[in-house]
């Protein structure tokens, strides 16, 4: 059977005649030396094709000649192994340095071809339908045609000739007297089977008639080489690759009848066979057609075997072979060669069969010899090579295509849009032109939707169409009722939250649909379900079924779907809260703000002089102070350190500030309450007012914002500590983390100064006002005795220094912070009938946190809060004072004389509780007491030396 270029025979002719060498030199270094022009492809292919395709050739081999050359070709004949090996090194080179270099090879972990099945149109001569044992797929995954657009996922084309019809130019009557040869010696195009760069032909890749030898009688193989050189280049689809295949190889191996399939993994993962070229007679059969049922079932069988073992079946009498089960009417299959086609890692990729080996013109059947089968498998080998690259190819394609929607759809959830339906539309409208559906429908649930079949339902839908204008499409949401859609399927998936896809087909249409649910990222909960129906092919207004590459694409689309709704809703909630907080501010504005007439009568009121009011005093006390003189000592302050004037506030604002803060503080609180920030205030105003060096070193901005956090500093204090409201976890605690009362207090205090009238720093600057705020956060904050233990080292070193410059910002801002820990803490330099009345105070309010803490945390409280100590009250203010109190006042006073009577009422209220605790210790000296009162007089006898 002839099948060789002239051209490739007049070149072994050359060489033959040109070595004339033993067989020892005739080495492929020494060959490739020749000066013949060889043709493309044929180089390099070297002694692989020589043995297997002539064995009983008359021509001489490149070898030698002589009976060397006949032994290096039964050696190989012998050696099947190294021969596969040797190709598959050699494959890769046969297009030469100059020529593109084929599609690399990715790993792969398994032998699955199932997108290359698609649904095909076979007209089959006399051959009766075939079985759906062995095809496995439905009419929505046959064989389809290879398109030249890159944004098809098909490989078939419906458009594309009758495969192995009877008028076929290539048709089984007219190859058996042909030559074999092909139309193209283009080089193999990376893209193979598309490649837009390259011409596309709709005819099969079959032998045509040419003026060249048998294919048994060279040692090229043309079928091979314009695989391996560029005949895909011009291929239409895979059915017509194998059908070249098929029709090579039943006229080389001279069979009556030939088959091939592709493995197609089904929803198991398992492996079974999808038929692509059907049994098809290729010779004049004397006894009758070969393709009837019980024949079919019998290749199945057969092929199946082949599939399972991975290995050749030769049957040179079939009948005898106890694996098979033959009955009288399939006595018409004598002999039978099967073998796989197996991709470069050795998997399985399909299997091909040969029926009935003709022998000679009289039509007798011979059997299929080993060198039939060793043929036959490289063919094979060839073959899987090819569909495995073209598979490759395809998967690399469709994930770009697949990226690229991903991009489009994180473009989409990144945008603004006004609505959630806008969101999910705009979604839909992406994914629908990469999968060519018709419809796109995202169902989404009623809440109230629970896990039975006979209860679920969808509160709404957002529907889309697609409408083909010409080339393009143009894609409508539409406003459709419930109702009037199709839900079984949506519900189905509902209900088995898994990805559906199904295709129905009647008399009058084929119906595909593909669903997937939408899931919520924390709780797993299905919480919509997208679906798409109807995918149109490219190249007909047919419908065809959706493949695993439009599964994939919809499954991406339902996680940006999954993380649209988890979006909408958190907007939504968010919305909702900052409404809800919105509507608190508002009742709280409301509430907080003093009465129109309260306010009228500060601003109508004549405010005292701080001589009668005494706040220019340190030890000012506001004990029997009446309620009205204490907002209008406040006023007073802010008059006499000129604020009102130098930062143009508005009388009436400040009048609506000052008790708007009154009325911020909590009257059930025994300690922290107004009449505390107001003794803060005024120790502030007087430290200010007596040491002209502050009002030197502080900027009228930094006096400003010193005043406002004083009188702020404890706004809205529940009378409980830091950590009891941890160790409660309250919302403070939530909120802030650390330093939650302090951080409470200050947003309180710029809620206050944005509240409408009461706006006293509406006079400033941008720059001033944001300036004015950070100092306000940083004075507040500072009162955390935590936060005062982490800095005092700092600022007692300062002290230590014959001389400070404060012009750094760091300095001052830890002076102010020093400076408000002072007047926060002045209780303790008042008056000693001041001090012992707002030491109990104090101790109400520590107590009562202690008795929370004993019934909510089963806990002993510490002893400055726990009641039992109760007499142990001299005892811990004398701690008190020596730990936190006059360190600091002694700082101050360093720094600054003028402060020193802080610092002496310190010392005097220390003195007097001293006495306190020797008193109580005459009276009851237990072991516990005698040792606090040496250690309390130790302390004094260091104070007084330090002095």
């Amino acid at each position: 059977m002839p099948c060789l270029h002239s051209e490739a025979l007049d070149f072994m002719e050359s060489a033959s005649a040109t070595t004339g060498a033993s067989p020892a030199a005739g080495t492929e270094k020494s060959y490739l030396r020749e000066t013949v022009t060889e043709p493309p492809g044929v180089r390099d292919m070297g002694w692989f094709f020589s043995p297997l395709w002539s064995p009983r050739s008359k021509t001489r081999s490149r070898f030698g000649g002589g009976g060397k050359g006949d032994q290096v070709e039964a050696w190989l004949d012998d050696h099947s192994d190294f021969t596969r090996a040797y190709f598959l090194r050699r494959a890769s080179a046969v297009s030469g340095p100059q020529e593109e270099s084929p599609m690399p090879r990715f790993p792969r972990s398994s032998s699955d071809h199932s997108d290359l099945l698609r649904k095909a149109h076979h007209r089959r001569t006399s051959s009766p339908p075939i079985s759906s044992h062995l095809n496995m797929s439905s009419l929505m995954d046959r064989l389809k045609p290879l398109a030249s657009n890159l944004r098809a996922p098909e490989w078939m084309d419906r458009s594309s000739p009758d495969i192995l019809g009877c008028h076929s130019p290539c048709s089984p009557c007219s190859l058996r007297s042909s030559r074999c040869s092909f139309f193209s010696n283009r080089p193999l195009s990376p893209v193979w089977p598309c490649c837009p760069d390259l011409p596309h032909s709709r005819h099969p890749l079959c032998p045509t008639t040419t003026n060249t030898a048998a294919c048994g009688n060279g040692e090229c193989c043309p079928w091979m080489l314009e695989l391996l050189r560029g005949g895909l280049s011009w291929m239409g689809s895979v059915a017509e690759l194998c059908q070249g295949a098929v029709l090579h190889a039943g006229e080389l191996l001279s069979a009556d009848c030939c088959s091939l399939s592709l493995v197609k993994k089904d929803c198991g993962g398992r492996n079974t066979l999808e038929e692509v070229i059907a049994p098809t007679a290729l010779g004049c059969l004397s006894e009758g057609n070969l393709c009837s049922h019980e024949h079919l079932e019998l290749v199945k069988s057969i092929m199946g075997c082949v599939l399972a073992t991975g290995s050749p079946v030769n049957l040179r009498d079939a009948s005898e072979d106890p694996r098979f089960d033959f009955d009288d009417d399939q006595s018409k299959i004598r002999t039978v060669l099967s073998v796989p086609i197996k991709a470069h890692r050795g998997e399985v990729v399909g299997v091909m069969i040969m029926i009935n080996k003709r022998d000679g013109c009289d039509g007798s059947v011979s059997v299929f010899t080993n060198m039939d089968e060793k043929v036959l498998s490289n063919h094979m080998d060839v073959l899987g090579m090819v569909l495995d690259n073209i598979q490759l190819y395809e998967s690399s394609r469709q994930e770009a295509k697949r990226s690229q929607a991903l991009i489009e759809m994180a473009q989409v959830l990144s945008m603004e849009h006004r609505s959630f339906e806008i969101l999910l539309s705009k979604m839909a409208a992406t994914i629908m032109p990469f999968t060519r559906a018709q419809y796109c429908t995202i169902f989404i649930p009623s809440q109230q939707t629970s896990v039975v079949e006979d209860q679920v339902s969808f509160s709404r839908v957002i529907h889309l169409e697609c409408e083909e204008l010409g080339s393009t499409c143009q894609i409508y949401r539409r406003q459709r009722d419930i109702s009037d859609i199709d839900q079984s399927s949506a519900l189905r998936t509902l209900v088995a939250m898994k990805t559906l896809n199904m295709s129905k087909s009647s008399e009058e249409s084929i119906k595909s649909l593909i669903c997937c649910p939408v899931r919520n990222e924390r709780s797993e909960n299905v919480i919509a379900v997208c679906q798409l129906m109807n995918k149109k092919s490219r190249d007909s207004d047919e419908l065809e079924a959706f493949n695993r590459y439009d599964e994939r694409l919809l499954e991406d689309l339902s996680v940006y779907c999954g993380l649209a709704l988890q979006y909408a809703q958190a907007v939504q909630i968010t919305e909702e809260r900052r409404a809800s907080i919105e509507v608190t501010q508002e009742v709280l504005a409301y509430h907080i703000t003093a009465a129109e007439s309260d306010i009228q009568a500060l601003q109508e009121a004549t405010i005292p002089s701080v001589e009668s009011l005494n706040i220019l005093d340190f030890h000012f006390s506001d004990f029997g102070l009446p309620e009205d003189l204490t907002t209008q000592a406040t006023i007073r302050m802010f008059l006499d350190l000129n604020l009102v004037q130098d930062f143009n506030i508005d009388y009436k604002s400040l009048c609506q500030w000052v008790l708007t803060v009154r009325r911020g503080y909590r009257n059930s609180v025994p300690y922290h309450n107004w009449n505390h920030a107001l003794s803060t205030a005024q120790s502030m105003f007087a430290m200010l007012k007596a040491t002209d060096e502050l009002q030197t070193i502080f900027s009228r901005l930094e006096i400003l914002a010193l005043m406002i956090a004083t009188l702020n500093h404890d706004l809205d204090h529940r009378g409980v500590s830091n950590s009891y409201i941890e160790r409660s976890q309250q919302p403070l605690a939530q909120l802030y983390g650390h330093s939650s009362l302090e951080n409470h207090h200050y947003n309180l205090c710029l809620f206050i100064l944005n509240n409408t009238g009461s706006q006293i720093l509406s006079g400033l600057s941008a720059e001033d006002h944001r300036t004015v705020l950070h100092m306000i956060k940083r004075a507040i904050l500072a009162t955390d005795l935590t936060v005062y233990m982490e800095r005092r080292t700092e600022f007692f070193s300062l002290a230590k220094k014959s001389r400070v410059n404060w012009k750094s910002e760091k300095q001052k801002d830890l002076l102010r912070s020093m400076l408000m820990t002072a007047s926060d803490l002045s209780a303790i330099t008042k008056p000693w009938p001041e001090q012992k009345r707002i030491a109990k105070l104090v101790t109400m309010e520590f107590f009562a946190q202690g008795d929370k803490e004993k019934k909510e945390f089963k806990i002993k409280p510490i002893d400055i809060m726990n009641r039992e100590n109760s007499t142990r009250l001299p005892y811990m203010q004398v701690e008190y004072i020596d730990d936190i109190c006059y360190p600091l006042y002694k700082a101050v006073s360093r720094l600054f004389n003028t402060c020193s009577p802080l610092l002496k009422g310190c010392k005097k209220n220390r003195e007097n509780w001293m006495h306190l605790t020797e008193k109580a210790d005459e009276e009851d000296c237990k072991n516990s007491s005698c040792v606090a009162l040496e250690t309390n007089k130790n302390n004094e006898e260091k104070t007084q030396t330090e002095e």
